[in-house]
């Protein structure tokens, strides 16, 4: 019993002993506290490190001037600039619209997402309906070879450069990617450096122009079928004076060449496929051929198909689909974390 009473006046004394030292922390905290510049009786006293370097976000950067006889149109970007000392890999982003319209800041979760990975990111507007194929791909490669062009300016290792998109954009990140070396379709400034890319990824993608409603039914077909579809504009343009238009299925051979499995074979990056099986827009097989064709040639590609996803509904805004994007290219661009550099990268 005195063996107990001894164990517990002694744990009494070790919590009491506990108790005064912190105390006697707080009181040297709160007398630390109280020296600081601007502190007053109530202030909170916090302690933050900073370890996340900052973005710099410059909007409205002139990438391609598009010159006709009366007109010049300047094509824009948005960049989002991690502020850090190393060389970074860049992921262009081209955003969907059905070919009619190319809002380039949308999906703001992704590109934030990629630049706090140490990605420099650029969302670029192209060219659309009624300007046809290949003024698009034209206007992807031209913002890759800006990019390069620019690489010590904005921070970036031009050998690491690669796209991203959504259903239309996701058709043009497949296109500059299968298109790597096909320079016909250089067209405009900075043709001294390549548009190659070291990797792309397709979010409900199209690569095959004639069968976008494959599996939707007959009614669905012939709205595709129609002279008006977006991709029959694209390929075949608008009619007009004594051209009545052309369906997309009027001249398969300038299908195929406007679409992505027409120009596999098997010098492509690595790509990342990602599709909705309950899309109701662009058909879920559009991905399914396009990871065949890849791996059929010896492509390093993976394919994701989102169970319950449709087409630029919310799942593809969430964290798990925004991490497997971000996790696949920090694979295969390889960033480098870093301490963040004094100044701007400008």
């Amino acid at each position: 019993t005195m063996k107990k009473v001894f164990h517990t006046a002694a744990a009494a004394v070790l919590g009491l002993s506990a108790l005064t030292i912190a105390a006697s922390s707080v009181l040297a905290a709160d007398a630390d506290s109280a020296k600081l510049a601007g502190w007053t009786e109530g202030a909170e006293v916090i302690h933050v490190e900073g370890k996340v370097p900052r973005i710099d976000m410059i909007s409205g950067v002139i990438y391609s001037q598009i010159k006709s006889t009366r007109t010049v149109r300047q094509l824009r970007m948005t960049l989002e600039i991690p502020r850090t000392k190393v060389k970074k890999p860049a992921v262009i982003y081209f955003p969907g619209g059905g070919f009619t319209s190319a809002d380039h800041e949308k999906f703001s979760e992704m590109r934030r997402a990629l630049a706090n990975a140490g990605f420099v990111v650029a969302a670029a507007e192209y060219r659309v309906v009624p300007d046809k194929f290949p003024a698009i791909l034209e206007d992807a490669k031209s913002a890759v070879r800006y990019l390069r062009a620019h690489a010590a300016e904005y921070g970036i290792d031009p050998a690491r450069i690669g796209v991203l998109g959504d259903s239309a954009g996701g058709y043009l990140s497949q296109m500059t990617g299968v298109t790597n070396g096909e320079k016909q379709f250089d067209k405009g400034d900075w043709l001294n450096v390549s548009s190659d890319v070291q990797a792309a990824v397709t979010i409900y993608g199209l690569s095959d122009l004639t069968t976008i409603g494959e599996g939707f039914g007959p009614e669905i077909d012939k709205v595709h079928e129609s002279p008006a579809s977006t991709e029959a504009l694209l390929v075949n343009g608008p009619a007009f004076r004594t051209y009545p238009g052309a369906s997309i299925m009027a001249d398969r051979k300038a299908a195929l060449a406007a679409s992505p499995l027409g120009h596999v074979d098997g010098s492509e990056p690595p790509f990342l496929i990602l599709h909705g099986a309950q899309d109701p827009l662009v058909s879920p097989t559009q991905s399914a051929k396009l990871f065949r064709a890849l791996k059929a040639k010896n492509v390093d590609a993976e394919y994701v198909l989102v169970d319950n996803a449709q087409h630029g509904d919310l799942p593809w805004f969430q964290k798990p689909v925004i991490e497997r994007v971000v996790n696949w290219f920090v694979k295969v661009l390889k960033p480098v974390k870093a301490e963040e550099a004094e100044g701007a990268v400008l």
